[in-house]
């Protein structure tokens, strides 16, 4: 009997192993349940058969979430519009599941612009299970800027893999889709002098 348990738990701890993702460079785990997710590189699995990242839920019942992410220094970005966009696809999410973006402010706990897709004042997250689609967030970089956090995250069970993350600056004509806490960044001339618009 205890030689069947023994073994049972070694197959099962071998299983875990064998199927438990590799952080990506540069990548970390966070969140509020970040034990309660398997987080890595899935190999093969992107749109083009090359390697994507994933999220994948561990318990059968999380109340939480956890999320794969980065943070960089903000200085390229500092008084501009940043898109920040990628690929993503989930499979039986029972909560909800995006990209987020925050720009934290220096010396302080203070955010100064954040969006996580679900949120802000449309909700945008990702449910169920959907094939992949590109996704985008669009926050202005104030110069109290000191750090950008950022990721994907998943809440409850299931599995988000998401790809091709990219970074550019756009025209202040792009709609922003997150909080912003007063600080937006300046107008490139005065404007509406007359107040007529």
């Amino acid at each position: 009997m205890t030689k069947n348990i023994l073994k049972s738990a070694f197959i099962i701890s071998a299983a875990f192993v064998f199927f438990s993702f590799d952080l990506p460079e540069g990548w970390f785990k966070a969140g509020d349940k970040p034990q309660s997710y398997d987080m890595g590189i899935d190999k093969g699995a992107g749109q083009d058969g090359k390697n994507t990242a994933t999220i994948k839920s561990i318990e059968p019942k999380i109340k939480g979430f956890g999320t794969l992410m980065q943070n960089c220094l903000p200085d390229k970005y500092i008084g501009k519009r940043v898109r920040m966009s990628g690929f993503l696809k989930t499979k039986d999410v029972s909560g909800w599941s995006g990209f987020w973006l925050r720009v934290d402010q220096s010396n302080t706990t203070e955010i100064l612009s954040f969006d996580n897709m679900h949120d802000g004042a449309k909700d945008r997250s990702v449910k169920g299970t959907t094939d992949w689609t590109k996704y985008e967030i669009v926050l202005d970089i104030p110069a109290a800027a000191s750090n950008l956090a950022y990721g994907a995250l998943l809440s409850g069970t299931g599995q988000v893999w998401f790809d091709n993350i990219k970074f550019e600056i756009v025209d202040n004509t792009v709609p922003v889709t997150g909080k912003e806490w007063d600080t937006k960044i300046p107008q490139n001339e005065p404007a509406n002098l007359d107040f007529e618009k």
